[in-house]
């Protein structure tokens, strides 16, 4: 059944790619209401936050982990989200190159553990603005342009 917004607006999240030394990316299992995709750490931005600091905050609130000069480096609309559950956020997807601290589950009601994973070969379902961020991160570019009717054309199938 698909939940519908109350509101009928998008909402704003943030997601962070955060990166080890070797090249891995940080994704957690969730549970609860996110179960059971995989996703890179983030959340809701709160009322005049900047989209920095709710990337180090998220990142502290489910790690421990301290994240450094966070960088937007993608936006993704979340589509398949709102098909499946009525929900519509717009993503806005920071990269963390450099963390200090040590890796814990700060929230064990919501993931059940944190992997670090090639970002070439994601784990599945994997949530689909994290996917996305991933992607355009691999790729070296900003947004995925979404498909309004299956008739028009992208950049992507070139």
């Amino acid at each position: 059944m698909i939940w519908l917004d109350q509101k009928r607006e998008p909402k704003v999240g943030v997601g962070v790619i955060v990166v080890n030394e070797s090249g891995r990316v940080l994704v957690g299992k969730r549970r609860g209401g996110h179960a059971p995709y995989y996703s890179i750490p983030g959340g809701h931005l709160e009322l005049g936050e900047s989209f920095e600091s709710a990337a180090i905050r998220e990142v502290k609130e489910e790690t421990d982990l301290t994240i450094e000069k966070p960088k937007v480096i993608a936006v993704t609309n979340n589509l398949e989200t709102f098909s499946l559950e009525g929900i519509h956020y717009i993503s806005v997807i920071l990269l963390a190159n450099s963390y200090s601290g040590i890796l814990h589950l700060m929230e064990p009601d919501k993931c059940v553990e944190w992997l670090w994973v090639d970002p070439i070969n994601l784990p599945t379902p994997h949530f689909d603005a994290s996917r996305m961020g991933i992607h355009c991160y691999l790729e070296g570019i900003f947004y995925i342009p979404t498909l309004e009717n299956e008739n028009q054309e992208t950049d992507l199938e070139e």
